[in-house]
């Protein structure tokens, strides 16, 4: 058992990388990652987001929507869970951390239509995931997004300091940049 949550987490996090290898979640990533204090709070917002929405939309399918036979209905319900812990989150930052609420402006709204929150969602139910091991998969996931955005806004802080022709200034080097951590990040698939 422990073994399985092990590898449920090491491949969710690295292996497959929820942005480099499924390139789900690019708004914020690409967005966001511009310095690794904004990203570092982006994905601690993630994480807490795609953790809780993964042991509730869990709880919901299993409890509710199987035994009523409304499986149907997973895409919408399971939306409408996000949106709602979303607006907890941004609520708290907004009361809490103003100044992290400040600095990820329009992109901690984007978290309720981050296609990896819904992602883990849908997966954690077509893998047949029970509770616990849904909760260590979203966990994984939202761990693995937290690596590469705050791998990409380290890089990108650096790259500010660097001759960059002007045709692969912003957004062009950023995009290589992504694409080869996503080749690094293949490196890791013989693990599991």
């Amino acid at each position: 058992m422990i073994k399985d949550l092990i590898l449920i987490i090491i491949g969710s996090a690295i292996v497959n990388n929820v942005v480099l290898s499924q390139f789900l979640g690019l708004c914020p990533f690409l967005g966001v990652s511009k310095k690794i204090d904004t990203s570092a709070g982006m994905g601690a917002a993630v994480i807490f987001v795609i953790t809780i929405a993964a042991f509730v939309t869990a709880l919901i399918n299993k409890f509710i929507l199987v035994p009523l036979d409304l499986t149907y209905l997973q895409t919408i319900v399971f939306i409408l869970i996000i949106a709602a812990l979303v607006q907890f989150v941004e609520m708290f930052l907004k009361k809490s951390i103003p100044s992290l609420y400040e600095s990820l402006g329009v992109y901690l709204p984007l978290i309720t239509t981050n296609c990896a929150v819904l992602g883990v969602a849908l997966n954690a139910v077509q893998y047949e995931y029970n509770i616990l091991e849904s909760v260590i998969y979203g966990f994984g996931i939202s761990v693995g997004f937290t690596i590469a955005i705050i791998i990409l806004a380290g890089i990108r802080e650096k790259i500010e300091y660097n001759d960059i022709p002007e045709s692969w200034q912003g957004m062009p080097i950023v995009m290589v940049t992504a694409g080869l951590m996503s080749i690094a990040f293949f490196g890791f698939s013989g693990i599991i």
